[in-house]
């Protein structure tokens, strides 16, 4: 018994499996054109012009933006061969005032360096001559012991 609904189970299941592919093949004929209407193709017509139209537009677009970015690549290289030209003038300028300090600082020293050496000169003759007089003067020479002159 149990066998024999097994096999009533497998025949119905083949049936419908069977009827539903017969009714798929059966709607769906291969050979006959699909039916269109004038309207239909005046539809396709447009489109494809409305297509087309937009295909071109899109192409302009992207043209302009091409132009837009070979400017901008033009401005930016205007930009970096100025700054160059910028920082090139900059920098010889800081070198050329450092060196006019140090150029200045020498000729102002040297002025100041000639009169320091004088001052030392005449600060070593004045010793040697309050030297020479302590040698007579007694309390001179006790004064500039003090003072740590001899």
């Amino acid at each position: 018994m149990a066998s024999q609904e097994k096999f009533l189970k497998h025949l119905i299941f083949s049936l419908i499996l069977l009827l539903g592919t017969a009714s798929l093949s059966l709607g769906a004929d291969e050979n006959q054109p699909v039916p269109f209407t004038l309207a239909d193709r005046d539809r396709i017509v447009r489109l494809e012009e409305g297509q087309e139209s937009l295909q071109l537009q899109i192409g302009q677009r992207f043209a302009a933006v091409d132009q837009r970015f070979t400017a901008l690549d033009r401005r930016i290289d205007e930009l970096h061969d100025f700054m160059l030209w910028g920082f090139g003038v900059t920098f010889a300028g800081m070198f050329s005032l450092i060196g006019f300090v140090l150029w200045d600082r020498r000729t102002a020293l040297a002025p100041a360096i000639r009169r320091q050496k004088e001052l030392a000169e005449q600060e070593e003759l004045i010793k040697r001559a309050l030297q020479e007089y302590a040698k007579v003067e007694p309390r001179l020479a006790e004064i500039l012991r003090t003072l740590r002159f001899m």
